[in-house]
């Protein structure tokens, strides 16, 4: 009686979703090929039953289920909230890739729900046995779904993720069981609760330490980096956008949890976090400069804006976990947009290479306005989200404490370094050129260009109008 209480108070969105995942394995099995169509139309009508269901979940007052493995409050619901929405938004950019493969349709979206879900559980988490679960189940759906695209590039992505994949999961292990040792268990409150009466030792600052070392894999920051530019440019585009904001979401979701219980008492792990955020900065942004392909560039861009929000999730207080939700509300909308662009340009016939990017604010200036928008929000340009979202995430840093100001100069510097290359992207697109035609086919593309125009405009309404969604981002903050 307790297990579908348990249920029908938390757990009905990932249930739902368990079901529509069944209900595509089902499909997969005895659909003709001709309805592959469905099996995107099923997965949008499972995310979105979900969100609805979202308001249906208890959450105050906290509630604790499953032996208190699960916690529901409005923390949890703002971020599956922002899984659903922005998996939501992806699944109408999977069109090209579910017609190059229409056998295998109805797998390609049960994968897809397999990872929403793994990404839903994760921030529900308050133990680490069911993190770990979570974890593993994200991990599985995402090794199949980089592999989804034939050719020998796609498999090598998917070797290189699996492999460091393994590596980040047993240091990840390793940290807790020495956690485990000490504390004698793996419930967030549990350890919370028994460093109020014990003083924290070196070895639970180690424990720490390969504890948030294993989940920097995810997103893509150092040690864990090197995997992140092959496997964007070897991974279907679709599949990317996914890769570079729902198990980012997700891993944000639940260590900025970790950061403020389980793993608050240490303060060398801070320090740590705080280099490994500037290292990644300085090694993503100058590598970008580099890159001539579009996929290879988002790869560095993805990995330093990751770098940002953990420099400020590392430096735990409400305001700075409110400055990396508004950041991560923003990001998703520009990220996304990008990502659609790319997508256009591949359903037009384009490759990824900056310099066929020539003539474009000639034959299609809509498309290039809205593609610069979002650019300009990555890069930080005024009027922009990404403008407003890292004034308020350096703020919120520069009041950390003085001895982080040198750090954040340094931070600073790198993203003057990242706008040349933002800027080198729209610049190529108002270069003209006799030998480059640069036509954009509609009606190839129309549920792509909806979500670029519709991100364009999220991107810059939250640049000109941010406070109700920071108001929001405080509460959240306020009630982790």
């Amino acid at each position: 009686m307790e297990f579908l209480n348990n249920i029908t108070k938390i757990m009905l969105p990932e249930i739902l979703l368990i079901v529509f995942i069944f209900i595509q394995i089902i499909l997969s099995m005895f659909s003709d090929t001709k309805f592959y169509k469905l099996s995107k139309w099923l997965t949008v009508l499972g995310i979105f039953l979900a969100i609805s269901l979202c308001s249906k979940v208890s959450i105050d007052p906290i509630y604790y289920g499953f032996k208190n493995s699960i916690i529901s409050d409005n923390y949890t619901i703002f971020f599956k909230f922002l899984i659903l929405l922005s998996s939501f938004l992806i699944v109408f950019l999977t069109k090209k890739v579910i017609m190059s493969r229409r056998d295998n349709a109805f797998r390609f979206n049960a994968l897809l729900l397999t990872v929403i879900l793994g990404s839903l559980i994760l921030v529900s988490a308050n133990d680490f046995l069911t993190m770990f679960i979570a974890m593993e189940t994200l991990g599985f759906g995402m090794f199949f779904l980089i592999a989804f695209e034939k050719g020998h590039c796609s498999k090598e992505a998917t070797l290189k993720y699996l492999v460091i994949s393994a590596v980040a999961s047993a240091v990840f292990l390793f940290g807790v069981s020495y956690m485990y040792g000490i504390t004698g268990s793996v419930n967030f409150s549990s350890i919370y609760d028994y460093f109020l009466n014990n003083n924290p030792t070196l070895l639970y600052s180690m424990a720490a330490i390969f504890i948030t070392c294993g989940l920097a894999f995810k997103l893509g920051v150092i040690p864990f980096a090197n995997w992140i530019l092959d496997v964007y440019e070897g991974a279907n585009t679709s599949v990317v956008t996914f890769l570079s904001i729902v198990p980012k979401v997700a891993m944000f979701g639940i260590l900025a949890r970790l950061l403020v219980f389980p793993l608050s008492y240490s303060f060398e792990l801070t320090f740590i976090l705080v280099v490994i955020s500037v290292a990644t900065a300085i090694w993503a942004n100058c590598l970008a400069i580099r890159q001539k392909n579009i996929k290879r560039l988002l790869a560095c861009s993805s990995s330093a804006n990751a770098s940002y929000v953990l420099f400020a999730a590392a430096l735990v207080s409400v305001f700075n976990l409110s400055t990396v939700l508004f950041y991560l509300v923003a990001y998703i909308f520009m990220n996304i947009g990008v990502f659609a662009a790319v997508i256009i340009l591949e359903s037009s016939e384009f490759s990824n290479k900056l310099y066929e990017f020539k003539n474009f604010a000639y034959t299609n200036p809509v498309f290039t306005l809205c593609f610069a928008t979002c650019i300009f929000g990555l890069a930080g340009f005024p009027i922009t989200a990404g403008f407003i979202s890292k004034i308020y995430l350096f703020s919120a840093i520069s009041r950390s404490g003085l001895i982080f100001l040198p750090f954040l100069m340094i931070m600073m510097l790198t993203i003057v370094v990242s706008v040349y290359y933002y800027l080198r992207v729209v610049k190529f697109m108002f270069e003209k050129s006799d030998n480059v035609t640069s036509e954009v086919i509609p009606h190839k593309v129309s549920s792509a260009i909806v979500i670029l125009y519709c991100c364009a405009a999220i991107t810059v309404i939250l640049g000109i109008c941010p406070s109700k969604i920071i108001e929001i981002c405080q509460l959240m903050a306020y009630n982790i």
